[in-house]
């Protein structure tokens, strides 16, 4: 099995302040909190941004099988393929074009089209399919991703009332909530239009999933679970529709298109789904050891949104008191900070990057039928970018 990331063993594990020393309150990342939780968030950070070993099950941890570099090729046009399905039935210089070019300006990370790519590759060496129409499907798949993901990305910006996105100013505040609700429709309109040119039943049925997945994820993340038993149960649900379910069924679309027996079929469906739900457990985890210039979107925004992730959740078996700022869903002055303050004493933070890498793990057992090739190596080293990611 994998020995997966070493940034974030010792991520509790930095020194603070002694307790004789008086405390002073300082702000840190938009929170007031003590010096010695602000200290430990920076030195946090500061390991964070080491570069992590990697050790993997039957391949190298080189450049060679870094998926981002095999599939610089495949990534490099996604962007400008998708400007022009966008823009394909606009007139120039349309406001509707202009917004629904906004987030798609490529400083995302482009995770979603390369996961597709990469297994569509990966299986196509497996099943032996080299035909030019399979190959073209499952690029569409992998542009459709992407336009999901996106669209996905402007409603929830609308919904949380955001004011930043990657580092620039959020599409709700650029604009406005109707203009920016429609240019997510519109985005979604295109992309429904592309799936349907596949001409698959199998794939179209696939990934219209996504879409009802998406809504139901949403709809979760508006309601707090009573039942303390059930939260993490919900949280881990809620993680599948609104993250992992793209790229689990994007993975199980292409080996479709591929040719892919019943068990190829769903072990590429466990891989998306399992890297999926780690992708979301390390995001919850930024959310308190990253600054929001690494993010692109304010730090705690996740408890500012009266949310509870995983380092809470996990943090709450240690710290009952929890329980109550959960249920008001952080809604009362000092909430978030408390919240924040009782995440960095708990373990939750080293528990969270534990349950990440157990789905890591799952994720890579996925493949363990599937024939060696460049492309399954680099899905397994996928999951240590995923894991050991910093922003």
């Amino acid at each position: 099995m994998l020995s997966l990331g070493r940034g974030l063993s010792c991520i509790l594990r930095t020194g603070s302040f002694p307790p004789s020393l008086p405390v002073r309150m300082v702000r840190c990342g938009g929170l007031i909190l003590q010096s010695s939780q602000c200290k430990k968030i920076t030195s946090n950070r500061r390991l964070m941004s080491v570069s992590s070993p990697y050790s993997h099950t039957n391949t190298d941890s080189s450049s060679s099988s870094d998926p981002f570099i095999l599939l610089h090729s495949d990534l490099s046009s996604v962007m400008q393929e998708i400007h022009a399905e966008l823009l394909r039935d606009l007139t120039s210089e349309s406001e509707l074009g202009e917004m629904s070019l906004y987030y798609f300006d490529g400083k995302g990370k482009s995770l979603r089209p390369l996961i597709s790519l990469c297994i569509g590759h990966a299986y196509n060496l497996h099943t032996n399919r080299s035909d030019q129409e399979a190959l073209s499907n499952q690029r569409k798949v992998a542009l459709i991703s992407e336009m999901i993901h996106t669209a996905s990305l402007i409603h929830d910006d609308i919904l949380d009332h955001a004011e930043s996105r990657r580092g620039k100013e959020s599409i709700n505040l650029k604009w406005n909530i109707k203009k920016s609700t429609l240019a997510g429709d519109y985005v979604l309109g295109v992309g429904s239009k592309l799936l349907s040119s596949i001409q698959n039943p199998d794939v179209v049925q696939i990934l219209s999933q996504v879409l009802a997945d998406l809504v139901k994820g949403e709809f979760m993340q508006l309601q707090t679970k009573e039942e303390k038993g059930e939260r993490f149960t919900d949280y881990l649900n809620k993680s599948f529709n609104k993250t992992a379910s793209l790229m689990a069924y994007s993975c199980k679309a292409n080996v479709v298109l591929s040719g892919g027996n019943k068990d190829d079929i769903e072990n590429s469906f466990q891989y998306g789904r399992n890297i999926g739900i780690a992708f979301q457990l390390v995001d919850d985890l930024l959310d308190f050891v990253s600054s929001a210039d690494m993010l692109g979107k304010p730090a705690a925004a996740d408890l500012q949104l009266g949310l509870a992730t995983a380092p809470v959740l996990f943090a709450a078996r240690r710290f009952p008191e929890l329980e109550l700022l959960i249920n008001r869903r952080f809604n009362q002055t000092g909430d978030v900070e408390k919240a924040f303050s009782l995440v960095l004493k708990s373990t939750g933070l080293d528990e969270t990057k534990s349950l990440a890498r157990t789905h890591c793990n799952k994720a890579v057992l996925a493949l363990r039928d599937l024939k060696d090739s460049e492309y399954k190596a680099g899905l397994i080293h996928l999951c240590d970018k995923v894991l050991n990611r910093i922003k």
